[in-house]
C-alpha cells in the first residue's frame, strides 16, 4: 500500500509538470537542435528537483496545511508575502492566457479555420470554464477523461510516429538558440507548487515525499525527450510548414504535422494528444486560481461572489488572448521566465537560506546538501534564466 501511494503521488507530481508547455517545447527548442535541447532539459530537471527538495525542507519548519504564501510570510517577512502574492497571480494569469490562446487554436483547427481566432478562443472558454465554475468534483471527472485520452493518444503517437522519423532532421546544433528556449523549458518542469500538498498527504514522512519528488520530477524528462525526438524528426526546421514558421505564428508543435506528416492519422493522434494536454492544464490552473482568489480576497464560493470569482478568473485572460491570439508561446515564456523562475525557483532558495542561516531553524529534515555554495549556484541559475528571458524579449 505504501509503495502504491508513493507511485501514484509520483505520477501526480509528473502530471503537474507535464502539460500544455510540452506543446511549445519542440517549437522553442527547434532552432537550437535536438541534442542541445536534451542538455537544457537535464539542467532544468536537476534544478526543479533541487528546488522541490528545498521547498519540502521549508515546509517542515511550519505546521501542516501551509502554502507558498504562508511560507514566504514566515521565512521572508511581509515583503516576501506580498511578492509571492503578486508572482502567484502573474504566473497563473500568464498560464491561463496561454491556454486560452492555445485552446482557441484547436477550436479553429477543428472548424478548418472558418472561425476567426478571437471567436474560437471565446468558444473554448465558454465550453470549458463552466466546468471550473461548477467546482472541483466536475473538474476531477473531466480531467480523468482527458488524462486517459492523453495517455492513450501519446502511446499511439509514439508507436506510429517512430516509423516516420527522419534522423537527418535531428542534426541541427546551435547553443545560442538552445539557451533562448530556457524560459519555456523552465515552465515545463514546474511542479513545486504541489510540494506542500505532498507533505500533508504523507503525514510528515520526509523520506517518502523526497522519493516522490525525485521520481515524479524524473518522469517528464523521459516523456519530453521522446516527444522532442518525434516532432523534430518528423517536422523540418525551415519552410512554410516548418517549426520556425510555427514559432513565428505562435503555434503549438502539432500544427505543422498537418501538412508535413504523410499520414493524416499521425496528425489526428498528435492533435488529440495536444488537445488533452492543454485542456487538463487549463482546468487545473484555472481551478487553482479560482481557489486562490477565493482565499486571498476572502470571497465566498456561493451566490453572487462565486459569479464574481468566475469573471475575475476568466475575463482578463480571455480578453488578452482574444486581442493577441498568437500569444501562446510568449505567454508561456512570461510564465516560466518570470513567474516560475522567481516564485518556484528563487523563493525556495531564499526561504531555506533564511531558515538555515538567519533564523537558525532546526535541520532535522534537511533535504539538500552543499550548504551556501549550492544555494548560491541555484540562485545564480535563476538570475541567468531571467537574463535569457530579457534577451529573448528584445530579439
Amino acid at each position: 500500500m505504501s509503495k502504491s501511494k508513493v507511485f501514484t503521488a509520483s505520477l501526480l507530481v509528473a502530471g503537474t509538470a507535464i502539460g500544455a508547455g510540452m506543446l511549445a517545447l519542440p517549437v522553442t527548442t527547434a532552432a537550437g537542435g535536438f541534442w542541445p535541447a536534451i542538455v537544457i532539459y537535464l539542467v532544468c530537471w536537476i534544478f526543479s528537483a533541487c528546488t522541490g527538495l528545498l521547498l519540502l525542507e521549508a515546509c517542515f519548519w511550519l505546521p501542516k496545511d501551509t502554502n507558498i504564501v504562508s511560507l514566504s510570510s514566515h521565512l521572508l517577512g511581509k515583503k516576501g508575502k506580498y511578492a509571492s502574492w503578486v508572482l502567484y497571480l502573474f504566473l497563473f494569469y500568464s498560464l491561463t492566457v496561454a491556454y486560452a490562446a492555445g485552446g482557441g487554436g484547436f477550436v479553429a483547427a477543428i472548424t478548418n479555420n472558418v472561425l476567426p481566432p478571437p471567436i474560437a478562443i471565446l468558444l473554448f472558454i465558454l465550453i470549458f470554464s463552466p466546468v471550473v465554475y461548477i467546482g472541483t468534483h466536475a473538474v476531477d471527472r473531466l480531467n480523468f477523461i482527458f488524462m486517459a485520452g492523453l495517455t492513450v493518444s501519446f502511446v499511439v503517437f509514439i508507436l506510429i510516429g517512430f516509423g516516420k522519423v527522419q534522423v537527418d532532421l535531428l542534426g541541427n546544433f546551435h547553443w545560442g538558440f538552445a539557451i533562448l528556449s530556457l524560459p519555456v523549458v523552465f515552465t515545463s518542469f514546474s511542479y513545486q507548487g504541489i510540494v506542500p500538498s505532498m507533505r500533508n498527504y504523507f503525514h510528515n514522512e520526509p523520506k517518502k515525499v523526497r522519493k516522490v519528488i525525485l521520481i515524479g520530477s524524473s518522469i517528464p524528462v523521459l516523456v519530453y525527450i521522446i516527444w522532442e525526438y518525434l516532432i523534430l524528426g518528423i517536422v523540418p526546421l525551415e519552410g512554410a510548414n516548418g517549426l520556425l514558421a510555427a514559432k513565428e505564428h505562435g503555434l503549438s508543435a502539432v500544427v505543422p504535422l498537418k501538412n508535413i506528416a504523410a499520414s493524416p492519422i499521425v496528425y489526428a493522434i498528435g492533435q488529440a494528444f495536444a488537445f488533452c494536454a492543454l485542456t487538463t492544464s487549463f482546468l487545473g490552473v484555472t481551478l487553482g486560481l479560482f481557489d486562490f482568489l477565493s482565499d486571498g480576497l476572502k470571497l465566498s464560493k456561493k451566490g453572487k461572489m462565486r459569479i464574481l470569482l468566475y469573471f475575475l478568473v476568466f475575463l482578463p485572460p480571455t480578453l488578452i488572448a482574444m486581442l493577441y491570439p498568437k500569444i501562446f508561446i510568449r505567454a508561456l515564456s512570461y510564465a516560466g521566465g518570470i513567474g516560475c523562475a522567481l516564485l518556484l525557483g528563487l523563493f525556495p532558495v531564499m526561504m531555506v537560506w533564511s531558515g538555515r542561516y538567519h533564523k537558525n531553524l532546526e535541520r532535522h529534515h534537511q533535504q539538500l546538501g552543499g550548504g551556501k555554495f549550492v544555494l548560491g549556484l541555484l540562485a545564480f541559475f535563476v538570475f541567468f534564466e531571467l537574463i535569457v528571458e530579457g534577451i529573448s524579449e528584445l530579439l
